[in-house]
């Protein structure tokens, strides 16, 4: 049911582990690689534990790299599975990923370091640095301005949430292309006043982009090698889209919903700040590192630290230039997802503890496992990087649960193909199996009318509507009773 399907985060209470200070660190690493669980927890039961392997299986990811960082330094990394399953190729600590949306953060840097060196302001209108193409004006600009700060946090009104990348068959566009609107995306543009609210744009990131090549008078990936990557020794990264010869030894290939090769082995990124890094988590503790020891005063680097200060300092939805930020004081995180065709990853770092966690999948499906690896890692090293949704469930009689057995079809445009799915009861259950995908939920009663998959965290909720029986599929897509 991917198609209607919307994955949450969640989290789940494992029994504590031994300390790295107590065990080697191969056991260490054991530990952790055994320790996964269900992303939520059922109050009242114990949960069943999994190792990555089976559930790299369970989730269809040929590929994974691991880095964990711990007071400040690197603890440990390590790559598990597939890189290439056409050459055989397995993934290690230098296998390159797609880091997606990571990529902004990073990529930040770059319009900071021109903060800090005078070239730019963040508060001043962008059409100011940018030089050919300009922020288009209109009504929402003629209220406020669209600035470097305002881009970096995703609050200047800027249209375009992300970019789906390009086949390798296809044309590549350049930056212009893409702002204008005539890649495969649409144009980027303000419809909002800038500043009033916040609202995700990669499309805005395209724009900071924009800023320091018409800056520096650089393309970005010349600029992040010449000026960033050099000072935070981060030696297997690039914005190189296509990926540069230099790095075809290692890189990892990407994987759909199935575990399937995605034609041409990956998508490019023309949209290099939004989604156009090629990395390593071990690349990306660096960052971390940097940032952390930076902001503690122990010595500058590629930011000094006046500039990492405000770098995390909340804006709109806690955010900060470049990172999502969460927690305050001692507890204060940064970090970002990232999402690109075929792989999917998420960085957490603590601003202060000096500790972090990488996890990069080269698998569209990695979202799920990505997840029960950071519960792993956070529960062992009490890094209360994810918590637990803890849900009670109830036992329905049988009569209760087979009422709602049957065929049911998405309530979607009649110029659209129909779309099926089957409901069965079985025990104190009820199993959805999608006819078109072929997947398969279980998920348990948690009211009346009301259930979730405690694997994945999908919702259904029932009603009637007269003699019309339906059900609301995470509270977004509706699903009518036909048979």
């Amino acid at each position: 049911m991917k198609r209607i399907s919307v994955l949450f985060l969640a989290a789940i209470l494992l029994q504590c582990a031994p300390k790295e200070s107590s065990i080697s660190l191969s056991d260490e690493i054991r530990q952790i690689e055994n320790g996964l669980a269900e992303v939520i927890q059922v109050k009242g039961e114990s949960p069943t534990t999994f190792s990555i392997e089976e559930q790299m299986k369970k989730f269809n990811v040929p590929g994974l790299s691991i880095a964990v960082v711990r007071e400040g330094k690197l603890r440990w990394a390590k790559g598990y599975g597939i890189a290439n399953s056409e050459t055989g190729t397995k993934v290690n600590e230098r296998t390159l990923f797609q880091a997606g949306s990571i990529s902004k953060p990073v990529a930040a840097l770059a319009a900071l370091k021109l903060w800090e060196e005078g070239k730019v302001d963040l508060d001043t209108d962008v059409n100011t640095y940018l030089t050919g193409w300009k922020v288009e004006e209109n009504k929402f600009t003629e209220q406020a301005d669209v600035t470097l700060r305002l881009l970096l946090t995703h609050s200047a009104g800027m249209t375009v949430h992300g970019f789906p990348g390009y086949k390798q068959e296809a044309s590549f566009p350049d930056i212009e292309t893409v702002l204008n609107g005539e890649g495969n995306t649409g144009r980027i543009y303000t419809d909002t006043i800038p500043g009033a609210i916040w609202r995700y744009s990669g499309g805005g990131y395209t724009i900071m982009e924009k800023v320091v090549e018409d800056v520096s008078g650089m393309p970005l990936e010349v600029y992040m090698k010449n000026n960033i990557f050099p000072l935070l020794e981060m030696q297997r990264s690039t914005y190189n889209q296509p990926l540069t010869e230099e790095f075809l030894d290692n890189f990892s290939a990407a994987y759909d919903w199935e575990g399937n090769l995605i034609s041409g082995l990956y998508h490019n990124y023309p949209e290099q700040a939004a989604a156009g890094l090629w990395t390593t988590p071990s690349d990306l503790a660096k960052y971390c590192i940097q940032i952390q020891n930076i902001y503690n005063g122990q010595a500058d680097g590629v930011l000094n630290r006046e500039t990492v200060e405000a770098m995390l300092t909340k804006h709109k939805n806690d955010w900060g230039l470049g990172p999502s930020l969460e927690g305050e004081g001692n507890s204060l995180r940064f970090g970002h997802g990232g999402k690109n065709a075929g792989f999917t990853n998420d960085m957490e770092a603590y601003a202060k503890k000096g500790d972090a966690a990488i996890v990069m999948t080269n698998a569209d499906q990695g979202g799920a496992l990505m997840r029960q690896i950071m519960l792993s890692i956070s529960n062992y090293y009490d890094l209360d990087i994810m918590k637990p949704e803890v849900i009670e469930v109830v036992t329905l009689d049988e009569a209760a649960l087979q009422r709602f057995a049957g065929k049911y079809q998405l309530d979607q445009d009649d110029s659209s193909e129909p779309y099926f799915v089957n409901v069965s009861a079985e025990g104190n259950t009820l199993v959805v199996d999608d006819l078109e995908d072929g997947d398969q939920y279980i998920l348990r009663p948690t009211g009346e009318l009301s259930f979730k998959d405690t694997s994945s965290g999908d919702e259904m909720e029932f009603k009637e509507d007269g003699s019309t029986l339906e059900f609301v599929w995470n509270n977004r897509f509706r699903l009518v009773k036909v048979e």
